[in-house]
């Protein structure tokens, strides 16, 4: 189990409070704009979303890896080899819907952090979406089962999951609604699916 500052020892625990403190924090990456007052497309941009959302959990939120990581028998890249791959990516074009999804697929193969990297970089693909094609996606119309298989076939066979994606894209791209069930379709692929994100919206406003 990963170190916190929480102090938590127990795994269930410590997943069930990184869940709820982390969706109050997406909540409020929307609602105060700060996704629009920063760059997109890079990897630091990428590590100040994972700051924001993991810093009062994790120590190395925001930070590199500096340990060899894997799921499910694929290895991400290597960490010895993970700045240099950072830096490939960030010199990679977005201009088209094909190059954004590209880039996406080599930024979920460096996979740069210790824990919550896909969860940080959906909501970093949209950021790219909504700068240059003027869409996002809408993840609740998207099976996490599907998502999951294509993202694993990503980097050898990338049509699925653009596919997947181009049939999800929406020009909604402020609508709270569609953000929203986006942030808990994200974390219900990771597996995270006890707290509703309006109703913690709620309770935070009221």
């Amino acid at each position: 189990m990963l170190e916190n500052k929480l102090g938590i020892t127990n795994s269930i625990e410590l997943a069930k409070e990184e869940e709820r403190i982390t969706k109050i924090k997406a909540i409020e990456l929307f609602e105060n704009k700060i996704l629009d007052k920063i760059e997109v497309g890079t990897y630091k941009v990428l590590a100040e979303i994972h700051k924001y959302l993991f810093e009062d959990i994790y120590e190395f939120a925001g930070e590199m890896r500096k340990e060899n990581i894997s799921k499910n028998n694929f290895r991400f890249a290597s960490a010895m080899y993970l700045e240099e791959a950072l830096n490939k990516i960030d010199q990679m074009p977005q201009s088209n819907f094909d190059e954004i999804v590209e880039k996406y697929i080599e930024m979920n193969v460096a996979h740069p952090f210790r824990e919550g990297n896909g969860r940080s970089t959906r909501i970093w693909l949209d950021m790219i979406l909504k700068k240059e094609l003027k869409m996002i996606v809408d993840w609740s119309k998207i099976n996490k089962e599907d998502y999951l298989l294509a993202m694993e076939r990503s980097p050898i066979k990338n049509l699925e999951i653009k596919y997947l994606l181009k049939n999800a894209l929406t020009d909604k791209i402020n609508d709270r609604e569609v953000y929203m069930k986006g942030i808990d379709t994200s974390y219900n692929y990771e597996g995270y699916n006890l707290f509703n994100v309006e109703e913690l919206a709620k309770n935070q406003n009221g």
